[in-house]
């Protein structure tokens, strides 16, 4: 292994499954020490016992200012200022401009969007001294129209202009803090197999890589998320990746 992010400390949200799990192994793997955060504590405890002495698990709720203290916290404790944060965690919810109700749409911002104001506010402030990468977690959804996913579409687009608020703050501001978003189209886990039919036993096996084929695995974006937290990626600041398998510029929904 090149041990491609050796002496990096993360923290990563939504880490007990799904995307967030697969980024937590794979950058432990290359050498980080990992936080893993994530309302689920059994399952967060049990990717944190996998990892080893290098990983520590803190229940979090992203969309709480007194969560994000402490988790701040408690990683420089135990490891040090943080240098990768992966903004991750997310909720998915269907609906339309017309059937998407106030507390719905309010419920999506506060996590999605307010989560992530947060996650990269306490972010930079860790980093700020001593440089380092914050990841955002967005959807192709903030780049293109989706119509069945109203709250959830605005909630992504505000975590696109929030990277691009944060990248060129901290270039402004002499931090070595680069801040970018990464774009998926359908990536293949629990929370999206509620969307298709027949669940997770329906999900399409994307190993062979139809060239049609518009979900993704979810170590597809561990591996850019992986470049995005090490030194191969330091000039590359505020930048939106796309992983759609070029979905979004067919312009076919």
């Amino acid at each position: 292994m090149s041990r491609r992010t050796e002496g990096k400390i993360a923290i990563v949200t939504g880490a007990a499954s799904g995307v967030g799990k697969e980024d937590a192994l794979l950058l432990a793997r290359e050498g980080a020490r990992v936080v893993l955060t994530d309302l689920n504590e059994e399952a967060g405890h049990a990717l944190a016992r996998e990892i080893g002495d290098a990983a520590l698990f803190v229940q979090h709720d992203i969309a709480s200012e007194v969560g994000w203290q402490q988790v701040i916290a408690r990683t420089e404790q135990r490891f040090g200022a943080p240098n990768v944060l992966v903004n991750n965690a997310a909720i998915l919810l269907l609906g339309t401009i017309e059937d998407t109700s106030l507390e719905q749409w309010q419920r999506v911002m506060r996590i999605n969007a307010e989560g992530y104001f947060l996650g990269c506010k306490y972010g930079v402030a860790a980093m700020r001294a001593g440089g380092g990468s914050i990841v955002n977690m967005s959807s192709v959804a903030a780049l293109g129209g989706m119509g069945a996913f109203c709250a959830y579409s605005a909630s992504k687009g505000a975590v696109a202009a929030l990277t691009r608020s944060v990248a060129v703050h901290c270039k402004q501001s002499g931090y070595k803090v680069r801040c970018n978003s990464i774009h998926p189209d359908g990536i293949l886990t629990p929370m999206t197999a509620a969307f298709l039919p027949g669940g997770v036993t329906a999900m399409p096996d994307v190993e062979g890589m139809d060239p049609m084929q518009r979900m993704c695995h979810p170590r597809d974006v561990a591996n850019l998320v992986l470049f995005l937290a090490s030194d191969e990626s330091r000039f590359i600041n505020g930048a939106e990746l796309r992983v759609d398998n070029a979905q979004t510029i067919m312009g076919v929904a």
